[in-house]
């Protein structure tokens, strides 16, 4: 199947940063393709167990998603799920006008097209935001791939190497009191399994949603969690929420394109980014 996007796209960029980050068993880049095991729920709530592949066809504007046949009970969440993980609804020419002026600032700064990379499931991508706190994209990617291996649902896939669908809030919650313990074997920290811990509690609440409804307000609600800071709460806002104002302004990546500017210099010239915060710092992720 074709999902169609509106061009500019820069499909290499976004590639590249799911290839920096695939996790061990549950993700896979090759071929210029993205491929990754998948767990959904069927409308009857029974789990579905699958893989899913995105590469990309520039003539049609478009990228080819296929899946195994077990999934095609869900097929309209898959589709759903693969466009917000690669934004493709988002229309280039309404961010573009006003993040070009990023280029004044340093040439390459901003490239029409940049996406935001988001979310094939909203508990996976917030526990590996929590893994990435301090520590590189290789530690982080690393961890939650023994998390995969160690307590993830095994998946027999066709593309060699997709082993693990990502556990769910319900897996981590069943481990009960051992859950830090098991954890902390994995390589997480004291810190960030109980920061986990208390994420997956708060996705069982059936009046919690990461939705666009009131960003501010989730965002206030994340940061009474131990562990979750201004930078955890906005990069879950982008990445999750799909807020296109989020804005990590103390990401490191943020601080290293924007050198030598201090914190409140970078926050001052993000004021005229708006409503496109986090477009722009998709944008300076790519000068690194």
């Amino acid at each position: 199947m074709l999902l169609h996007y509106t061009p500019p796209f820069m499909w290499d960029r976004l590639l590249g940063f799911w290839s920096d980050r695939a996790m061990r068993g549950v993700e896979k880049v090759e071929d210029s393709a993205y491929s990754r095991t998948v767990e959904i729920d069927d409308p009857t709530g029974e789990s579905l167990l699958g893989w899913m592949r995105l590469s990309h066809i520039e003539d049609e504007q478009a990228l080819q998603l296929t899946w195994s046949d077990s999934l095609l009970p869900v097929k309209d969440e898959l589709i759903l799920r693969a466009r917000r993980m690669f934004d493709l609804d988002h229309d280039p020419n309404d961010s573009d006008p006003t993040l070009s002026k990023m280029n004044q600032i340093k040439e390459g700064l901003f490239v029409p097209g940049t996406r935001i990379p988001g979310a094939f499931h909203p508990f996976e991508a917030s526990v590996r935001i929590i893994l990435g706190q301090q520590i590189t994209v290789k530690a982080a990617t690393t961890i939650a791939g023994r998390i995969a291996e160690r307590l993830g649902t095994p998946i027999k896939s066709e593309i060699l190497g997709l082993d693990y669908a990502f556990p769910t809030a319900q897996s981590i919650l069943a481990l009960g009191d051992e859950a830090p313990d098991v954890l902390g074997s994995l390589g997480v920290t004291g810190r960030r399994s109980q920061t986990i811990i208390q994420l997956a509690i708060l996705f069982q609440d059936p009046d919690f949603s990461l939705s666009l409804e009131s960003p501010e307000e989730t965002i206030k609600e994340l940061l009474e969690i131990p562990g979750i800071g201004p930078w955890t709460a906005h990069a879950l806002a982008m990445r999750v929420m799909k807020w296109p104002d989020a804005f990590p302004g103390t990401d490191y990546g943020v601080k290293k394109a924007l050198e030598p500017m201090n914190p409140k210099e970078i926050e001052q010239l993000a004021e005229q980014w708006r409503p496109w915060r986090a477009y722009a710092v998709t944008n300076l992720w790519g000068t690194l």
